[in-house]
């Protein structure tokens, strides 16, 4: 079978107020939009009726910032748990896909499988689960740690947690329920496959009391770009999330994943690999570079120190001088490729500290383009054609205007260039992205799996 032409793939990120830093103080960003359920009906609306493939919420289980000058001057600090938000955001919408953080450092493989399977029940067959590990210290306080877990071991636990979530989305085949009511055979006992998972971080038996979901299984998207990041995305990932500052260093991400994933017997076209993307849109370029300015002048500098900070691994920078260089840092047990990424920024243009805050403050490390629709349009159509990406995730500066100006003044650019679509394919977040609905892989059915004296059914 042929496949159609490629398009980009574009994902809404919506966080809170908007990406920048000093977003919430926007004349016209929702300041309480931490927990305005009804703004965020409202952007799910625009992105779909705009026709992007997903919504995107990131996630974190504690205050990442826990210097009180900084935090209290941040919107960072209060936000709705994303599964609980996009259940209710699935009754309001049809077609969008559905896409939400949640870690495996901090969680349980079977309570992960079955949030997800119900939200992919709930909307048709819309969820996706972004894998990620956490990478806070803060985080780790609140689950009864003094130190967050060493890095290699989260990813040696997310490794092997992947593996149990998608054993738990296998546990029924499609047609396992009959729901017979004249036989009264509610299901096929045959069709039932309980996972007995053993392995150095989890024992699981199953099955997961949801059935299979409407489009196989939910969508699995990875963020790590560490080596270990690298090789976990390329053996589980179908759509990876990744920040980047040039075009060389995009190209060179998307060929060794794509070549990872073809050492594990992929088709590489079954990774899609979508950079973060932080665009300021003007009708002329002066009118992007105001825009932009307007919400640089409003950084306060307490949280412009602690937000990269925060970003370079938990290191304070507050006790060196603002306008002087950044110092060696000390290897981070947090996320070790995002802080690299600001090292090389920051050795490369040779930034103070100041300069650097202020280069990340709205895209945090990903590729950031102030312009006209035609000049980020270019930009994407290059990342795209020439193996930088397969699409991008939205990151809009203020919102609900920062994704108001994507969509009346790029997209149809990108329209008119036939490198996106006017309509949706089909109904369910895989067949958006252009990915196959995955088979059921069985193992041993239920009257061999399960010993016949334990009420595992009841």
């Amino acid at each position: 079978m042929t496949r159609p032409s490629r398009q980009i793939k574009l994902g809404a990120f919506l966080m809170q107020t908007g990406h920048h830093i000093a977003a919430w103080r926007h004349p016209d960003a929702q300041a309480d939009a931490a927990v305005n359920f009804r703004h965020y009906v409202e952007l799910a609306r625009r992105a779909e009726n705009a026709k992007f493939d997903a919504v995107f919420l990131a996630d974190a289980v504690g205050v990442r910032n826990t210097d009180l000058p900084s935090l209290s001057r941040t919107a960072r600090s209060d936000h709705f748990e994303p599964l609980t938000l996009l259940s209710a955001l699935a009754a309001v919408t049809e077609k969008i896909g559905l896409i939400a953080t949640v870690s495996t450092t901090y969680n349980e493989p079977y309570h992960v499988a079955r949030k997800f399977a119900s939200l992919d029940h709930i909307s048709g067959g819309r969820s996706g689960w972004n894998l990620v590990t956490s990478s806070g210290q803060g985080e780790a306080q609140n689950f009864n740690l003094d130190e967050h877990v060493e890095h290699a071991r989260r990813y040696s636990r997310a490794a092997e947690f992947h593996d149990v979530v998608l054993g738990l989305w296998d546990s029924w085949e499609d047609d396992a329920f009959l729901r017979d009511k004249h036989s009264g055979q509610y299901f096929d006992p045959d069709k039932l496959h309980p996972l007995n998972h053993r392995g150095e971080h989890f024992s699981v038996r199953g099955p997961l009391n949801v059935s299979r979901s409407p489009q196989g299984r939910p969508v699995v998207v990875q963020a790590g770009a560490s080596p270990a990041g690298r090789d976990l995305a390329a053996r589980t990932a179908e759509v990876i999330f990744v920040a980047h500052q040039t075009f060389d260093e995009a190209q060179a991400f998307y060929r060794d994943i794509k070549a990872r994933a073809t050492g594990y017997g992929r088709d590489p076209e079954d990774v899609k690999i979508m950079p973060g993307i932080f665009p300021v849109v003007g009708r002329t370029q002066a009118e992007a570079e105001e825009k932009f300015e307007r919400l640089q002048n409003l950084i306060h500098p307490v949280v412009g120190v602690q937000l990269l900070s925060n970003m370079i691994g938990g290191f304070d920078l507050s006790r060196y001088p603002v306008d002087g260089p950044l110092p060696d840092l000390p290897e981070t047990n947090g996320g070790k490729s995002r802080q690299q990424l600001l090292i090389d920024l920051a050795r490369r243009d040779n930034l103070t500290i100041r300069q650097l805050y202020l280069r990340i403050a709205g895209a945090r490390g990903h590729q950031q383009v102030v312009g006209t629709a035609q000049s980020v349009a270019d930009q994407l159509q290059q990342w795209f054609e020439e193996e930088g990406a397969d699409g991008f995730n939205i990151m809009s500066p203020w919102l609900p205007g920062g994704l108001d100006d994507f969509i009346e003044l790029v997209l149809p650019e990108l329209r008119r260039r036939g490198l996106f679509r006017n309509e949706y394919e089909g109904t369910t977040l895989r067949q958006h992205l252009g990915l196959a609905c995955p088979a059921h892989r069985a193992v041993a059915p239920a009257t061999q799996a399960l010993h016949p004296s334990e009420p595992a059914l009841a």
